[in-house]
């Protein structure tokens, strides 16, 4: 049976463990973070074993649990060690630490169960945590959100933005802790150990804090305990500590951040530290068992649109959230003050309990929707697809935690029109194609963008789904299907001279070249690639193979966008591809006055046809 550890000298005792852990673990690995990891162990060890802390050990899923994150990833040698005190790994584990095929990476992530995400890239740890706070919420549990910060990262704007979301939303079960070390990479950091500082600057954003000595464990479980206590506003633990903490020849020395022990300097700190109980193991209490209400899925309405009707696939989009609740009840919508672009005002005005106002602060809006997925939500975040490159630090790190969100960006391309080239989403689709096992759909009509959103929320990703701001015809019939990796061939005869493959806007603007074309006698072949990733690369490579030439038409730069996607799945195929794309700098224009001078619209695409095959008729 495992004891409980709940007074002082047995804290120290687990203390003194977990730094001789840290010390040893890093110095085998030859790499990694040890100061760091010292500085905050009795407030890590104050928070894990003193009593506050609600976790089932054996149950890291269990609903209800207290959730840790470690914004500072830097300092994993210390979760690690965290989690050998609670008997969850062993000596031999820890051993493996930064080793090819460990669980235990050099900073946390998806593949150690007790990681609620992946962490490391500094100042969204934050940001994740008032995800699960807002969960607890939403599903009325009582778990708290407990998060680690360095003092070093406190200068990112993402953790400022979480600071004024979580305190709009009245986040009382949330609890920073700031461990003020005073030394970043490279020196001192901005404000060094001047606590007040970090207190004005906290309850400037309407936060509860406390500032306390990071190293004495009866104020450092006062302060748990009076977290706990307060209501209607987040707290913040402000803890002077020691960087190197409990090695003398290291305590408070620049030049030690990322770097580790000699084994002869690790001998030496390990006699300083003073002999260790292998045996001591903390005690975690257990969390109170309860269960969120949850909606069994039903069946959504069915799609009516009529063949014709003008709908800009950003309002099929809204409707398409409104409509699929029903079938996938674990959704939650979250938008950047733009729902009334993007469109997603249309599932707050159904589902208000479960859409999340995150205002101008997108980098905080990715990492809540990581919090969301951890707990099992399917978050669905909009913006302008131009605002997506604020967050791509959160979006590149969400793939490291697993994800599961749906992130969709309105506003793409040059066919905007008048706002100009700062709303233009132009690189959007590139960096979305970078994402390991990452979805990149461009639907170019209601239906299809109705048909993708469910396809979005079943799959279990990373997806991007881009919207148009424009009307556009509906093309397709209500049931016809969309999958993931599929196209949609809208024009072929045995005569094709060409291949246009188009996605979005372009789409109809690569018809209404077909429509020319035909007159003239030149037969091209239409595809619609509503899905850019997966690619489906089986009709593009028939289509090389019957027509040799696959003109690609976009409303994007070319670099990594449908032209490059389309060119890698045809690379040994001797098949010509010619690329019409965004190439000039925009200005603000009427749409199709942009679509002609970047080259895009239809009658580029009849010139460029003409052009490679030469004129008939």
């Amino acid at each position: 049976m495992m004891k409980e550890v709940q007074t002082k000298v047995e804290l120290e005792k687990i203390a003194r463990l977990v730094r001789h852990d840290i010390l040893t673990m890093t110095t085998n690995a030859g790499s990694g973070h040890p100061t760091s990891s010292l500085s905050a162990v009795e407030l890590m060890v104050g928070l894990m074993f003193g009593g506050t802390f609600r976790f089932d050990a054996d149950h890291p899923d269990h609903l209800n649990n207290d959730r840790l994150l470690f914004s500072k990833g830097h300092a994993s040698p210390l979760f690690y060690a965290l989690w050998k005190a609670a008997g969850k790994l062993s000596r031999a584990d820890l051993l493996t630490y930064r080793r090819f095929g460990s669980a235990l990476e050099g900073h946390p992530t998806a593949s150690f169960p007790y990681a609620e995400a992946a962490t490391g890239s500094l100042g969204q740890g934050l940001s994740i945590g008032l995800g699960l706070a807002l969960n607890a919420k939403l599903d009325k549990l009582t778990y708290r959100t407990y998060v680690l910060l360095g003092d070093s990262e406190m200068a990112e704007g993402s953790v400022w933005e979480a600071m004024e979301i979580a305190a709009h939303y009245r986040l009382d079960n949330l609890v920073a802790v700031i461990d003020v070390n005073r030394l970043g990479q490279r020196g001192e950091t901005m404000y060094g150990h001047d606590l007040e500082a970090y207190r004005r600057r906290a309850e400037a954003f309407d936060w509860h804090t406390m500032v306390i000595d990071g190293h004495d464990l009866e104020g450092i479980l006062n302060a748990y305990r009076q977290a706990d206590q307060y209501v209607d506003r987040p707290a913040m633990i402000i803890a002077r500590t020691i960087k190197g903490k409990g090695v003398s020849f290291i305590e408070d020395k620049n030049g030690w951040h990322g770097k580790t022990l000699k084994k002869v300097e690790l001998d030496r700190a390990l006699a300083e530290l003073g002999e260790v109980d292998e045996q001591v193991r903390g005690f975690i209490p257990l969390p109170h068992d309860l269960q969120p209400d949850r909606q069994p899925a039903a069946e959504p309405a069915p799609l009516s649109y009529a063949l014709g009707d003008a709908v800009a696939t950003r309002k099929a989009y809204g409707k398409a959230l409104k409509r699929l609740f029903p079938a996938f009840p674990d959704m939650v919508v979250l938008d950047g003050e733009v729902s009334n672009s993007t469109m997603a005002e249309y599932f707050k005005e159904e589902h208000a309990n479960r859409f999340f106002e995150m205002y101008i602060a997108e980098q905080n809006m990715a990492g809540a929707a990581i919090g969301f997925s951890g707990r099992g939500k399917i978050p669905f975040v909009s913006t302008f697809a131009a605002f997506m490159s604020r967050a791509y630090d959160q979006i590149r790190m969400s793939q490291y935690s697993d994800a599961n969100i749906k992130f969709v960006g309105s506003h793409a391309g040059v066919s905007i029109g008048l706002d100009g080239p700062s709303q233009m989403g132009l690189e959007d689709i590139a960096f979305f194609r970078t994402i390991i096992h990452g979805v990149v759909l461009y639907p170019c009509d209601a239906v299809s963008t109705e048909k993708l959103v469910a396809e979005a929320a079943r799959y279990r990703g990373i997806v991007y789904l881009r919207t148009t701001r424009e009307d556009t015809p509906v093309l397709y019939e209500p049931q016809e299907e969309f999958p993931l990796g599929g196209c949609k061939v809208l024009r072929q005869s045995g005569a094709d001279r060409a291949t246009l493959v188009a996605a979005g806007i372009t789409v109809y603007e690569a018809l209404a070249a077909w429509e020319t074309l035909q007159q003239e006698g030149i037969e091209v072949r239409v595809i619609d690639l509503y899905c850019i990733k997966p690619v489906d690369e089986k009709t593009l490579r028939e289509a090389a193979g019957d027509t040799g030439l696959l003109i690609t038409v976009e409303d994007h730069v070319p670099e990594g966008g449908l032209g490059e996607a389309v060119r890698s799945a045809l690379w040994n195929t001797g098949a010509t591809v010619a690329s019409l794309a965004v190439r000039k700098k925009p200005r603000s224009g009427k749409p199709q006055e942009l679509l002609d001078f970047e080259e895009i619209s239809a009658r580029a695409i009849a010139d460029k046809v003409r052009e490679l095959c030469g004129r008939e008729g």
